[in-house]
């Protein structure tokens, strides 16, 4: 709930988001993840019990003070940069047609 927001957001409701990671990088020569800049799997790793395991079914009034899609998508890149060190973009789709975008710049400039 956004308790500013002069419309419907201003209650308690809920979205089912869509989560986008995205890395960049050089393509590992050897090894399990040979061909690859970061196996998928490494990634969900991370980003279930990072992210999804924490928000989802969660008041997220109670994780972040203001839960739009921008802050929730800096509140995933604070937790995940750390972690995966080529990572270059979170997308967070709040409806089918509309989303936020955090990418690497966006998070160095705050």
């Amino acid at each position: 709930m956004l308790p500013h927001h002069p419309g419907k957001c201003s209650r308690l409701h809920g979205h089912s988001y869509r989560l986008e990671v995205a890395v960049a990088g050089p393509l590992q020569a050897d090894g399990p993840a040979r061909g690859m800049v970061v196996d998928f799997d490494e990634i969900s790793a991370l980003v279930r019990p990072l992210i999804v395991e924490r928000l989802d079914h969660a008041s997220l009034n109670d994780v972040m003070p203001t839960p739009t899609a921008e802050h929730i998508a800096l509140w995933i890149w604070d937790a995940l940069a750390g972690k995966l060190p080529h990572l270059t973009e979170i997308v967070v789709w709040e409806t089918p047609t509309a989303c936020a975008v955090v990418r690497a710049e966006d998070a160095r400039a705050r």
